[in-house]
């Protein structure tokens, strides 16, 4: 009798996007699969640009502090924080004490948000819906503080060139250290839904695995980049704003897969909530803001900040004018989007929503 012949399984591309119902904001992806293996990964970026780069000259320094929040939804403050320590820089002036002191508070309020809100996706995209319910359930605790401090729940617009315009008093401080309590107790909740659900593990442990070499070639930054051992870290190796006073304690793992990511952001709560509390603690008095000249004198000035996603990057030219010549923006989604090209190959289809979700990518950031 005739042994029937294997066929060679047949080669497919997948497209998904630039419109998809999966992706939250566009972006398109070309994955090219056999049978559920995927073999190639290509990605093009830039459907959500707005041309913010370009506006930021026509209007003047002032107007530019409340458009780089426009950036980003979720990492909104850190945005101005790196433009408003640029411009500071050409104008040569300090920020006093208490505002720097203010600006890393919501900084580190806002990074509790971000990872509160990156837990609830990642684990929808891994069908976890009950986690994700849960953990944006509880990120509005940090979204109703944030708009206790400074009026708003996203775009807090708290920094002013020169300083912060909102103050702390003894109510508003009470609450914060009420709503870190609560946030405290169901993080160790989470820590331990993440390390030890049998399912969620089977979805996460082992998936995705992006070694310290891979991650240093591919420059991977923030959680991303800790999740494989790489200690890369602005507040710790270059200390801004008030992080000089209040020192970091850097969170690494060392597998380097899907759980380890979680499991920095989650750790790296903690760590938000310990500085937070330091910073209440030890707020130094004084003045909130110093006066900035409308024309800012002729140069040029770098700013790296730890955004919540990794190492976010500001250039800022100045002419002389009041307007600025150039502002040129660095995000962290850029680099780790190499590594899900380079990561997707040799994976299940099924699994590239989590390794993509993995990263924290945000496609408006990166595009602007």
């Amino acid at each position: 009798h005739m042994e029937k012949q294997l066929k060679p399984l047949e080669k497919f591309t997948v497209p998904i996007g630039p419109q998809h119902p999966a992706l939250k904001e566009p972006g398109h992806f070309l994955f090219s699969v056999e049978g559920e293996i995927v073999t190639d990964a290509k990605i093009r970026l830039g459907y959500a640009h707005r041309g913010i780069e370009k506006f930021a000259e026509q209007r003047n320094w002032v107007q530019n502090q409340y458009l780089v929040e426009r950036i980003c939804g979720i990492c909104s403050h850190i945005h101005a924080t790196a433009y408003c320590m640029s411009v500071e820089q050409l104008a040569g002036i300090d920020a006093p004490r208490r505002a720097q002191a203010i600006r890393t508070l919501i900084a580190e309020l806002e990074r509790i948000h971000s990872h509160f809100l990156w837990v609830g996706i990642a684990a929808h995209e891994a069908g976890f819906d009950t986690l994700f319910m849960y953990s944006w359930r509880d990120r509005e605790t940090v979204m109703d503080l944030l708009e206790k401090i400074t009026g708003n729940r996203v775009n807090y617009s708290a920094n002013l060139l020169g300083g912060v315009k909102c103050d702390l008093n003894a109510e508003i401080e009470d609450a914060i250290l009420k709503g870190l309590e609560f946030l405290e107790e169901r993080t160790h909740h989470y820590l331990d839904v993440v390390s030890n659900d049998a399912v969620f593990l089977q979805r996460t442990r082992g998936v995705g695995v992006m070694t310290r070499g891979q991650a240093e070639i591919l420059g991977a930054v923030g959680p991303t980049a800790r999740a494989s051992g790489v200690a890369r870290d602005i507040r710790v190796e270059a200390p801004y704003a008030a992080y000089t006073t209040f020192p970091v304690n850097i969170v690494l793992e060392t597998s380097g897969d899907l759980e380890a990511r979680y499991i920095v952001r989650i750790k790296e709560l903690f760590e938000c909530y310990r500085l937070i509390r330091e910073i209440l603690q030890n707020l130094p008095e004084g003045e909130l803001t110093v006066r900035v000249p409308r024309r800012i004198k002729p140069g040029e000035a770098i700013t790296r900040v730890e955004a919540p996603r990794g190492e976010l990057f500001y250039f800022v030219k100045s002419n002389g004018s009041d307007t600025p010549e150039r502002v040129k923006v660095r995000t962290p989604t850029i680099f780790n989007m190499t590594s899900v090209v380079k990561l997707a190959v040799g994976h299940q289809l099924a699994d590239i929503p989590l390794i993509l979700a993995g990263i924290d990518p945000c496609f408006s950031c990166n595009d602007r």
